[in-house]
């Protein structure tokens, strides 16, 4: 670090000298780090649990939601959580190293496309320090150096998770560069993304404020992820108990997550029948729903059901809570109209046992998934058996979907000859 660095180009040269270190080793030395850094984080459980106890504290003496205050507490289950993850990483494939393509050219020449690291990873996100764990065992077992910069909200969390990872990787003969934390204001923020030739790639995870600044702010190369306007379209043909199943999970079983439901849809075919027994599924479940006049006029008067009225701009945006839009259409091209004009291009889902209705949604939805009977939930690097994830990616280039270990590399090109050259 010379006399002119900042504190945070301090910390980037020292992640740029560890990934050149990275870059070269087995997958026996990294899948050893992580064995290492998941040992590390189980013992200093109690550590990060107090930690995490305090940004919870201050979170809720700031009024903060509670979806919110959801994604930022911790419990010993979901710390076991980030340790198991640690270890499935381990059990991976390592991408390094791995052959996309290979031929050989008229003059003998073989060419092999080969998985490469990106190199210094900058990854900003907001609350979730279960991320830091994830982010930092992606990017060992890729071969990257991991910039780590968590919200203000989870600061004494992150500093926690980050030490107990710091000394698993001490403990495997890593330097613990390899996972640094970037602490300061909005004006190290602001570095980071302006560190073009410290920093490789960035990727914001959280909403969709940080993501546009980040996306329209860096001139470093940004990975965008997206947020989870999430809809579902119960077809003319749908199984009831199928599909109230599947609302239910998708927008109940975490609704804090990006993938959760935000949006359902109804056929107006089916909707005298299915509605009622939708809205009193959802409102069993503590659901409030935010209907458009086409909904209301199938609430029922014989149940305790939670409708309010849908103000403007409420089919654009994500709830993280047990709130939900809802939408009558006259069919299934309607439902596609709607889904274009409000998807965030996260995860989509038609509940049908019509084959051509799921086969036309499927050919006209653009997002990073598109479900057939089944709860958008699935969309997560874990549930795909990716292990854990840094997130799921909703741009066109490079990565969509969710973001794993082949995710978090790029390419080369190695040409081996026998001392040819070229006429």
């Amino acid at each position: 670090m010379s006399d002119t660095d900042s504190v945070f180009q301090g910390q980037a040269r020292a992640a740029r000298a560890a990934s050149r270190d990275l870059a070269p080793l087995t997958r026996a030395r990294k899948d050893a780090a992580l064995h290492a850094m998941a040992d590390a984080l189980a013992a200093h459980e109690a550590e990060v649990l107090a930690a995490n106890a305090l940004d919870v504290a201050r979170a809720a003496d700031a009024g903060t939601s509670s979806a919110l205050i959801d994604r930022l507490r911790l419990t010993s289950e979901r710390v076991a959580s980030m340790v198991a993850g640690l270890r499935s990483l381990a059990a991976l494939s390592d991408p390094v190293g791995e052959v996309v393509r290979g031929f050989s050219t008229p003059t003998g020449v073989r060419i092999t496309q080969v998985r490469v690291p990106l190199g210094v990873v900058g990854i900003i996100y907001e609350a979730r320090p279960n991320v830091t764990a994830d982010a930092a065992g992606i990017c060992l077992k890729s071969g990257n150096a991991a910039l780590l910069r968590g919200s203000s909200s989870a600061l004494d969390s992150n500093r926690a998770v980050v030490a107990a990872l710091r000394t698993g990787l001490t403990d495997a003969g890593i330097t613990p560069d390899a996972v640094q934390l970037v602490e300061g204001g909005h004006e190290v923020t602001r570095e980071m993304m302006r560190a073009r030739g410290l920093v490789d790639v960035l990727i914001p995870r959280g909403g969709a404020g940080l993501i546009e600044a980040v996306v329209t702010g860096s001139s470093v190369p940004v990975i965008e992820t997206g947020t989870g306007n999430c809809h579902l379209f119960v077809d003319a043909t749908a199984d009831f108990a199928m599909a109230e199943s599947i609302m239910i999970n998708a927008k109940t079983q975490r609704p804090s997550v990006c993938n959760a439901l935000e949006t359902l849809l109804v056929h107006a075919d089916i909707a005298a029948e299915f509605l009622p027994r939708a809205l009193a599924a959802l409102a069993a479940s503590g659901v409030t729903v935010h209907a458009d006049p086409s909904v209301m006029v199938f609430v029922p008067d014989d149940h305790d059901v939670q409708v309010v009225p849908a103000g403007p701009g409420e089919f654009d945006g994500e709830y993280l809570s047990l709130d939900l839009a809802a939408r009558v259409v006259p069919d299934l091209d309607s439902a596609i109209e709607h889904i274009r004009a409000h998807t965030t291009g996260h995860s989509e889902t038609i509940v049908t046992r019509d084959t051509r209705s799921a086969d036309r949604f499927v050919a006209s939805i653009d997002a990073a998934a598109v479900l057939v009977n089944a709860s958008s939930r699935f969309v997560d690097g874990g549930e795909f058996g990716f292990g854990a994830e840094i997130g799921i990616s909703t741009q066109k280039l490079h990565a969509r979907g969710p973001m794993a270990l082949p995710e978090m590399t790029t390419t080369k090109y190695v040409l081996v000859g026998e001392g040819q050259t070229r006429a």
